[in-house]
Parts: C-alpha cells; sequence; structure tokens
C-alpha cells in the first residue's frame, strides 16, 4: 500500500521541504487588495506584515476545492493507492469540512484528518503522517491514529496590538482602545478552535513570561502519559524581522533545554492576518512516530 501524505500552508512546510520530505502541498491564498497571493511562493513574511501593518485591506481565503481534487487525481493517477489529507482545523476554516465533503467520491482512498491543529502543532501531525505512511499504515489508519491524538496539543500565543483581533471579531473597538491605551497584551490558546482569552497582563515582556508557564504546565501535564521523547515544541511568531525570530526561539530553547526538539516556524498568514506584526507564540505536541 503506498500512500501520499498532502497537507495545506498552514502547516508552515516550505515548497522545498516538502519536496525534500516526499509531502504534498496545496496553498491558502492571501487576497490584498483584491489582488491574489500565496504563502512563502509569491508573497514573503516581511512583505506580508510591511503590507499589513500599512493597514491593507487582508482577507483569507482556503484552497480552492478544484486544486485540492486535482492534486488527489494526479497521485492516485501517479502511483499512489491511497491519500492522506491534513488540512487546517475545522474549528478555523471551512476547508476541512469541504474537503471531507469531496472525499466521499473518492471510495475511501481519500481520507482527510481533522484533528484541530493549526501552525506548529499541525506541522508535527503531517510529519506523523508521514512516518505512518512510509511504515506501511493505511490512510485509514493513519486518520484515525492523528484524531486520536488530537487534543494532546496547544497553543498559547500574545499579540502586540489588539486592533488586528478588533479587525476580525475578536474584540470589541472598546477594548482595543483600552487595550492601547493601558499597553494591554491578552494572553491566548488555541487547541484547533477559535482563540480564547486566558488572561490579560500588562505588557509584552509580562504576556511572554505568562505563555511560557502555561505551555510548561501543559509539558508537564503530557509528561504524565507521554515521555519526554515524545515532546515537541515549536516557537511561532509573525515577526518581519529573521533576529526577532532568532532571539524568541532562542528564548523558548533556554527555558525547555531539557526538550531535544525544539523548533521555530512563522506563524502562518491565516493566522497572521488576526493577530498581526509581532505576534508571539509557541505549540506543545506529543508525536506519534519514532525518531
Amino acid at each position: 500500500m503506498k500512500v501520499a501524505v498532502m497537507t495545506d500552508s498552514n502547516a508552515g512546510i516550505k515548497p522545498d521541504e516538502a519536496a525534500k520530505l516526499g509531502i504534498y502541498l496545496t496553498y491558502t491564498p492571501i487576497i490584498i487588495d483584491g489582488e491574489v497571493f500565496y504563502q512563502e511562493t509569491n508573497l514573503t513574511q516581511e512583505e506580508f506584515y510591511t503590507q499589513l501593518a500599512g493597514d491593507k485591506d487582508i482577507t483569507t481565503s482556503m484552497p480552492s476545492p478544484g486544486d485540492v481534487m486535482d492534486m488527489w487525481d494526479k497521485l492516485l493517477e501517479e502511483g499512489y493507492d491511497e491519500v492522506v489529507y491534513v488540512p487546517l482545523s475545522s474549528g478555523l476554516s471551512n476547508s476541512c469540512h469541504t474537503a471531507i465533503q469531496l472525499a466521499e467520491d473518492y471510495d475511501g482512498k481519500v481520507q482527510v484528518v481533522d484533528d484541530h491543529r493549526i501552525s506548529v502543532t499541525m506541522r508535527q501531525s503531517v510529519l506523523d503522517a508521514k512516518w505512518m505512511a512510509d511504515n506501511e499504515k493505511s490512510a485509514k489508519e493513519i486518520k484515525e491514529a492523528l484524531e486520536a491524538n488530537a487534543y494532546n496539543s496547544v497553543i498559547f500565543l500574545t499579540v502586540d496590538d489588539l486592533k488586528y483581533l478588533k479587525k476580525g471579531g475578536r474584540v470589541t473597538p472598546a477594548a482595543a482602545a483600552l487595550g492601547a491605551v493601558l499597553n494591554i497584551k491578552p494572553v491566548l490558546t488555541t487547541v484547533g478552535g477559535k482563540f480564547d482569552a486566558l488572561e490579560k497582563v500588562r505588557g509584552m515582556k509580562k504576556g511572554i513570561a505568562k505563555m511560557l508557564d502555561y505551555s510548561e504546565d501543559f509539558v508537564n501535564k503530557m509528561l504524565e502519559e507521554h515521555d519526554i521523547e515524545k515532546i515537541r515544541i515549536g516557537a511561532a511568531g509573525s515577526f518581519s524581522k529573521q533576529e526577532d525570530a532568532d532571539a524568541w526561539y532562542h528564548q523558548v530553547k533556554e527555558r525547555f533545554s531539557d526538550v531535544a526538539d525544539i523548533y521555530y516556524d512563522p506563524l502562518s498568514f491565516v493566522v497572521g492576518t488576526h493577530t498581526g506584526p509581532e505576534a508571539v507564540g509557541m505549540g506543545v505536541s506529543v508525536i506519534l512516530r519514532d525518531e
């Protein structure tokens, strides 16, 4: 049984990395003043956040159903027996529900995974899927394993400017205005659905400290049932400058020095549209693969 693994650009896997890993990508459209762009293909991190900070009209859409089905067809025609597709969480986009409906016409050869993940935690699901595919698991077995492991993950986030959450209807205009005056930063969390506020603090420094504390609590919770070798921590952010991303990565690495695999991935542009520039985040995941 030869199983292809496919995901979308929200997993943070770049095209060259996907090609090296043998993972297939579809892309989420980013619409800026009516013009369509695609993350890491014709729109860089710096370009995107410059446009966002300039108050351009920016919206996102789900990958084209036609493009998704075309890739499924191509993979099945080119020698794969089955396809596992890991899209953005159903709690954040309609793309997952749409893909599930489209897959009904493929007689079980296409399995769509709804594992409620995004960004750095979604990345780990895709890598797990590829490992299982390489170890002769069927598409259905992979789907079931990923969905069973879905909630062994979490993302924490704090934002620098509430106006982007206001634009998306996540906070009221009054709350955003008050937050700007008082320098209030929310500490947010998600497990693939809406972002919920855990608490509000004064200043980014305190927000980051709280986020690290929450992450450590979750790691300790996961260690009650899982070995530390199964824990992955992803630092994430919406930085336009690489030195800012590097500084955040090293701060996370210093705090969690006992966790072997700590990595950095930029937040997807879908998330970045709502968080704005200079948002800081991290995700904790339990993996299924052996490394």
